[in-house]
C-alpha cells in the first residue's frame, strides 16, 4: 500500500490482523473488527476495532475512526494529532466479521439461500480541500472465492490470490443487503413489490433453507397475501413453526387470505385451543367457510376441495362470467372452468374458460361447447380423486353432496400435493 492511498479494493478477511500504527510509527494494535453505524451510514465503515498491542492493553480506547487514518507500506497509520477513541455506545452498531461472515442471506436473483464468506471493501477519498479516507462496503462475497481466501488466511497474499483466482467470484451488491436489528441477522433487502413477483414455491424453498431466526424475520416481513400464498406451499411442520410466535389476530389475517381448503388444513394441524383463537379473530364469512371444511376428513375430496370457484345459472351469458371474474376474490389463476347450475342448485354443465374468452359477451353459456362433466362425492377418498384426475385428464373436479349440489372444487395442485404426501 502507498502512503495516502485511496480507491483500493480489499476485503474484511484481508484486513483482519493488519497492523495499525500511530503517527510516529509505533504499533497500536491490529485490526480485529469493522464498526458500522446504520443510523449514520449503513454503507460505510465508521471505524476499526483493534486488538491492542501489549503496551496498550487495558485501555478502553480501542477504535480508530476511518477518517483519522491513512494507508502506508506498514499497514494502516493514524494521521498526525489523531488518537484511538472509545467505540460508540450504540446498540444498533454492526460488526462486519461477527454479524455478517458465515451468516445466511437470500439471493433474490438466484432464488436461493447463500452464506456470506467475505465482505468486499473499497478505500476512497472523500472531502476537499483536505481529502480524508473513507471505507465503503461494496459487496458481500457468497462464492467459493471468498471461502478459499478465508481458509488460506495467514499464507502470503500472492499464494492466496493464486489459489482463490481458480474459483469464480460470486458477489451481491451491498445495496441489496439489509440489516435486521436486534438479532443482527442479514438478508437481502426485498421490497414488497419484488416479493410479490416471486413464486410462492420459491419463497417456500427459501424459508425452508434459512436458519430459524432468519426464517421468522423474513416471513414476518411479508404482507398477508404473500404470506398466505407462501404458507400454502410449505410443509405442515414448518407452517406451525412460522405462525407459533405470531398473535392470533395476525395469523387470522393471513388465514383469511388463504384458500379455504388450505386454511382448514392448517388449522386442523394446530392445537384445538390455538385454532379456536384464530377462528374467533376471522371475519364471520371466512370463518364459516373454514369451519365447514374442518368437519370433513383431510383425506377426503371435501377435505381437499376449495369453496372458491365460479358457478352461474344456466341463463347466464358470457358478460356475466366477465363480471364474476372481475369480482372473484380467490386465486384467479386456478379458474380453468366455469360451472353451470340448474334446478335445485345442481351442477348441470362445465364450460372451459378458454371457450368463454373466445365468445361474444352476449353469448349464452348454454350455447357454448361444454366440457366433459366428471364429479365426485364429498366423502370420496384421496385415491379415488387422484384416479379421476388421471383417467379423465382433469384440470378441476367438482365435488357434490348427497343431494348432488355443488359444494366445492378440487384443483390439480391439490391432487399433486396429495400424491407428494404419499396418500
Amino acid at each position: 500500500m502507498t502512503r495516502h492511498g485511496g480507491n483500493q479494493r480489499t476485503t474484511v478477511a484481508s484486513l483482519v490482523g493488519v497492523p495499525v500504527r500511530g503517527a510516529g510509527g509505533a504499533l497500536i494494535g491490529r485490526v480485529r473488527e469493522f464498526a458500522v453505524l446504520p443510523s449514520q451510514d449503513a454503507s460505510r465503515v465508521h471505524g476499526l476495532i483493534l486488538k491492542l498491542s501489549r503496551s496498550a492493553r487495558g485501555a478502553k480506547e480501542n477504535m480508530v475512526a476511518i477518517e483519522d487514518v491513512e494507508l502506508s507500506r506498514q499497514g494502516i497509520q493514524l494521521l498526525p494529532n489523531a488518537a484511538p477513541t472509545t467505540p460508540p455506545d450504540d446498540p444498533a452498531m454492526v460488526l462486519l466479521e461477527r454479524d455478517l461472515l458465515d451468516q445466511q442471506i437470500i439471493d433474490v436473483h438466484g432464488r436461493k439461500v447463500v452464506r456470506v464468506n467475505d465482505v468486499h471493501l473499497q478505500w476512497e477519498h472523500t472531502g476537499s480541500p483536505s481529502p480524508r479516507l473513507s471505507l465503503r462496503i461494496a459487496e458481500v462475497e457468497v462464492g467459493l472465492h471468498g471461502a478459499v481466501r478465508r481458509l488460506l488466511k495467514g499464507l502470503p497474499a500472492a499464494a492466496i490470490d493464486t489459489v482463490a483466482c481458480r474459483f469464480n467470484s460470486s458477489v451481491i451488491p451491498w445495496d441489496f443487503v439489509d440489516l435486521i436489528d436486534p438479532s443482527r441477522r442479514v438478508r437481502l433487502k426485498v421490497d414488497q413489490d419484488r416479493l410479490s413477483e416471486m413464486h410462492p414455491s420459491d419463497l417456500a424453498d427459501i424459508l425452508e433453507d434459512l436458519a430459524p431466526p432468519e426464517r421468522q424475520a423474513l416471513f414476518e416481513s411479508l404482507d398477508e397475501e404473500v404470506a398466505a400464498e407462501t404458507l400454502e406451499e410449505v410443509q405442515p411442520k414448518l407452517q406451525k413453526s412460522l405462525i407459533q410466535s405470531l398473535d392470533s389476530e395476525h395469523v387470522a389475517g393471513i388465514v383469511e387470505e388463504m384458500d379455504p381448503g388450505a386454511a382448514a388444513d392448517l388449522l386442523a394441524e394446530l392445537p384445538e385451543e390455538k385454532s379456536e383463537e384464530i377462528l374467533e379473530e376471522m371475519d364471520p364469512e371466512e370463518r364459516q367457510e373454514v369451519e365447514e371444511l374442518l368437519e370433513f376428513s383431510h383425506d377426503s375430496a371435501a377435505g381437499r376441495m376449495t369453496t372458491e370457484y365460479i358457478a352461474l345459472p344456466e341463463t347466464a351469458r358470457v358478460a356475466d362470467v366477465h363480471a364474476a371474474l372481475r369480482d372473484f376474490e380467490g386465486d384467479i389463476e386456478l379458474i380453468t372452468d366455469i360451472y353451470m347450475i340448474g334446478a335445485e342448485q345442481r351442477i348441470s354443465a362445465l364450460i372451459p374458460i378458454v371457450r368463454i374468452l373466445m365468445a361474444g359477451s352476449e353469448t349464452r353459456l348454454q350455447d357454448l361447447p361444454h366440457g366433459h362433466l366428471v364429479t365426485c362425492h364429498v366423502d370420496a377418498g384421496g385415491r379415488k380423486v387422484a384416479e379421476l384426475f388421471d383417467k379423465y385428464n382433469l384440470r378441476s373436479l367438482p365435488v357434490i353432496d348427497a343431494d348432488e349440489k355443488l359444494v366445492g372444487v378440487v384443483h390439480a395442485e391439490q391432487v399433486i400435493a396429495l400424491l407428494r404426501a404419499g396418500r
